[in-house]
């Protein structure tokens, strides 16, 4: 019995970070591919950017966004400030922004929300204030919605660091590899707040603090929407500048995680279509329960590790070179103390959200603006 355990924890965790992106990879050769049906479309666009605090950088956005290649008079630039403190909604009017609304502090989502309601095109963009869009990008990202079975689309950024030089790393590429074949064969689990745009009669109000990234790739495929992923439409973030400052981010970002997949709906079978039930089961879910299958195999090798000395010494291994990484600068060290770092991330934005439930408002981590 402790071996099965042991073995079938150590296959869902192989199956979680690897064996996903093969079975992908077989599913893309032999199933008939749905590619985005797109077109040269010019539809009225409102780009939305909700902002607290963010008057070292919304001048800079306000600017980016009017420089996009788009006609003038067919793109709303919104800012949205939630609750600012400081000069961005002055700067954000005196840089050009189209329509700047001045909202109490109620969060990120809500402050969307109210740009949404406020906002006059048929497709709204959507973009964070530290977040710089290349000249073509919202023209890739609002060609995939020429096709009438799109609902979300989301775009590519990259992250950089204080000197503007590309920081991706392994792990960020091969996501982004699972997001392209995803949004071949049927449509993307997730996304990001960097760039992205929704149909505005497919936009949907969530619970505040329930992010866009995880909960409307789902909620657009149980609505009979599409959900694609469109890597032509680029943009660049700066990075938090520590693998620490990552953790304590992504810490933040699963205590708003896993409200979604517990009560928000994406562990809820209905409504899904058989592959992309597939894709949130191995992609999200099994993603989720990593630090605890993690956690049964190490209590399970324990259990005998006379007999799986190896195994031991790997899973020990892994936890080692982590703790190395903090202080050498090399790749696998710095790939394994990601990992586990990312991992522990999960666990810890369960802890943070059983604790003390999670709030709607959060700060911009430093180093980012």
């Amino acid at each position: 019995m402790l071996r099965t355990v042991l073995y079938a924890s150590l296959a869902l965790l192989a199956y979680a970070q690897a064996g996903y992106g093969v079975l992908l990879a077989l599913l893309r050769r032999v199933l008939p591919v749905d590619p985005v049906r797109r077109g040269p479309v010019e539809p009225h666009v409102s780009l939305v950017v909700a902002a607290h605090d963010e008057a070292a950088v919304i001048e800079a956005k306000v600017a980016n966004a009017l420089a996009l290649d788009w006609p003038r008079e067919r793109l709303q630039v919104v800012v949205t400030s939630d609750g600012s403190t400081d000069d961005t909604v002055a700067l954000a009017r005196g840089a050009g922004a189209d329509l700047v609304l001045d909202l109490p502090r109620g969060g990120k989502i809500r402050a969307q929300d109210a740009a949404v309601r406020a906002a006059a095109g048929e497709i709204v963009a959507f973009s964070d204030a530290n977040a710089l869009w290349e000249p073509g990008a919202l023209r890739e990202l609002a060609g995939a919605f020429a096709d009438a079975r799109v609902g979300y689309a989301c775009g590519q950024v990259a992250f950089v660091n204080e000197e503007g030089t590309n920081q991706e790393g392994v792990y960020w590429r091969y996501e982004m590899w699972l997001r392209a074949m995803e949004s071949d064969l049927a449509s993307v689990t997730g996304g990001n707040g960097a760039i992205y745009a929704v149909r505005r009669e497919a936009y949907i109000e969530v619970d505040p603090i329930m992010g866009h990234d995880l909960s409307f790739p789902f909620n657009m495929v149980k609505r009979g929407w599409r959900a694609v992923y469109v890597p032509q439409a680029r943009a660049t973030e700066k990075m938090v500048p520590s693998i620490e400052g990552e953790f304590a981010r992504k810490r933040r970002m699963m205590s708003h995680g896993w409200p979604i997949v517990v009560r928000g709906g994406l562990a809820d079978p209905r409504g899904y279509p058989p592959r992309y039930l597939l894709f949130i089961a191995s992609h999200r879910l099994l993603r989720y329960l990593t630090p605890f299958l993690h956690l049964v195999a190490l209590a399970a090798t324990l259990a005998a590790w006379r007999r799986h000395k190896l195994l031991l010494a790997a899973q020990l291994g892994l936890l080692g070179a982590a703790a190395a990484g903090g202080r050498v600068r090399a790749r696998p060290l710095l790939i394994a103390r990601y990992y586990v770092l990312t991992t522990a991330a999960l666990a810890g934005g369960l802890w943070d959200w059983l604790r003390h439930g999670t709030e709607a408002e959060w700060d911009a981590p430093e180093g980012t603006r």
